[in-house]
């Protein structure tokens, strides 16, 4: 009886001890899961415009959308400094090294989600074009990586195409299109288009 009593023991001991490790295994696995699906990568099928999509497109006079680079189509820091638009530890989608008053820089690039999708879509009924109010160095780079050989962001300007104003960089679209009602721009600060109040549409600052 009294053995009895000990296998029994002995099992349940057993059986609690494999539960816990077996517990902690699956709270590891459940962890590496969900840090595996929060970055992988989103992938699209992206279809061609259909005939009749494209002839309407090519019978009018296509409009032009200007993007603005930070804080809407991407996040951005450099060395030392983070922005709180950015979820602490998030990988950057890739880092820039320029070189500013003959001091080298890097930034930490997050693109906005699903971003590369957005720009493909787009760009088949719009002309886009890049407005920044940041450095060409920069600013070219960025406009680089998200254009990705693909020749949709071609037409770009920055801050040197600024107007400042009160210590502020004000967006002449004047510059882009002397037509304003051709024109739509695609920005988080309404500084930088206070002068063309008609032409916005401002987008979101969360990840």
């Amino acid at each position: 009886m009294l053995k009895t009593r000990q296998c029994l023991l002995g099992i349940r001991t057993f059986l609690s001890v494999t539960s816990r490790i077996w517990g902690f295994i699956m709270y590891i696995l459940r962890k590496h899961l969900r840090t595996i699906i929060q970055y992988q990568t989103v992938r699209y099928d992206i279809l061609p415009l259909s005939p009749i999509s494209r002839n309407r497109l090519n019978a009018v006079k296509r409009k032009i959308l200007v993007l603005d680079l930070d804080e809407t189509l991407i996040h951005s820091h450099h060395d030392g400094v983070l922005r709180p638009t950015v979820r602490p530890g998030t990988p950057p989608d890739f880092i820039l090294k320029v070189v500013i008053d003959k001091h080298p820089v890097r930034f930490f690039v997050h693109k906005r989600p699903h971003v590369d999708f957005f720009l493909e879509v787009v760009s088949q009924w719009y002309e886009l074009v890049v407005f920044t109010a940041s450095m060409e160095i920069y600013g070219s780079a960025v406009a680089d990586k998200l254009d990705n050989n693909r020749n949709i962001l071609k037409r770009r300007y920055y801050r040197q195409h600024c107007t400042l104003d009160l210590g502020s960089y004000i967006k002449d679209l004047s510059v882009v299109h002397d037509d304003l009602s051709s024109v739509v721009i695609l920005d988080n600060s309404p500084g930088a288009y206070r002068s063309h109040p008609g032409t916005t549409c401002s987008p979101t600052c969360e990840t």
